[in-house]
């Protein structure tokens, strides 16, 4: 019976019938409705598929948008990931949240979620609990922006470059944010993607100190799949025999997104909910709600612009 749903769910996620938030919401009913039958395969095709859903969506963008909000996004990232990881590492003292823990929730909050995690975990030694929980925060947080954006962005007026300006810089995965810019709008989109990959590209930085830190030798993952990212933007603004070609690659970002969405959500239950218990998830509430509502206060008086 639930894997006959979660084929279903697949289906309907890859058919372009359903939204990136309403993927994601069918996807979370099932996570906290079905003991999962494919779970492990799932998180790793989520994170494939994400990689080549970003990559496709490129085709879609002006490689000079592209670099205007690159480079201006990656000034806004390096303020914005310095401030939360001294909040959120002093936050995880305060709450006496257990020191790994804390250390992975605050980089996968300041940097770009999962992603990061996976990234540092291994170079920490942190146990698969210590991941768990670490992941499972992030993701009940990716859920909730993912949902609320949007509308609290059209309550607010923002416009589509401030709200995927915010997007890029409040939510943690690049998978949520821009699965919440791809609703809000076209400009949107391209802004929050540009300035989330920019966001994402601390990774290296931050896992080559902390590998020095801790002195590790464990292999650090780089984020090729950006680079492709904006080849394929190159390829869009400068390669135009092939134009018709781009929109349907594009669209088939969209679709893997969507997919994408839909998995992130079947994986989040109620037994994720138990075992990051009430500590790392308020530490994580905590530092998301600091970086959210400064990053948005930011933006409407016209501190962060692009």
């Amino acid at each position: 019976m639930s894997k006959n749903i979660f084929f279903a769910g697949l289906i309907l996620a890859a058919s372009g019938l359903l939204s990136p938030p309403i993927a994601l919401a069918a996807g979370l009913i099932y996570g906290f409705t079905f003991v999962h039958p494919y779970h492990l395969d799932a998180k790793r095709l989520s994170k494939l598929l994400l990689q080549v859903s970003v990559v496709g969506l490129g085709f879609g963008m002006d490689l000079q948008q592209v670099l205007h909000a690159g480079q201006s996004g990656f000034i806004y990232t390096a303020v914005s990931i310095t401030f939360a990881l001294m909040l959120g590492l002093g936050l995880g003292r305060i709450l006496h949240v257990r020191k790994k823990v804390s250390f992975l929730i605050t980089a996968g909050t300041a940097i770009c979620g999962g992603s990061a995690i996976a990234a540092i975990a291994p170079i920490t030694n942190a146990s698969e609990e210590e991941i768990a929980v670490s992941l499972g925060t992030v993701f009940v947080l990716n859920s909730v922006a993912l949902l609320a954006f949007p509308p609290i962005g059209s309550a607010l007026h923002l416009t589509q470059t401030q709200f995927g300006l915010w997007s890029a810089l409040a939510i943690h995965d690049t998978s949520s944010v821009v699965g919440a810019a791809a609703k809000f709008g076209t400009v949107a989109l391209a802004v929050g993607t540009t300035v989330k990959l920019a966001r994402a590209l601390w990774i290296v930085p931050m896992s080559i100190g902390t590998s020095i830190l801790n002195k590790s030798k464990a292999r650090i993952h780089w984020p090729w799949f950006i680079l492709f990212f904006f080849l394929a933007a190159v390829a869009d603004t400068y390669l135009p025999a092939f134009h018709a070609l781009y929109p349907t690659l594009k669209y088939l970002g969209t679709i893997g997104l969507t997919v994408t969405l839909f998995l992130i959500g079947t994986s989040l239950s109620m037994k994720t909910l138990r075992e990051v218990g009430v500590r790392p998830l308020l530490q994580g509430v905590l530092l998301w709600i600091v970086v959210a509502t400064g990053s948005l206060a930011l933006i409407r008086t016209g501190w962060i612009h692009l």
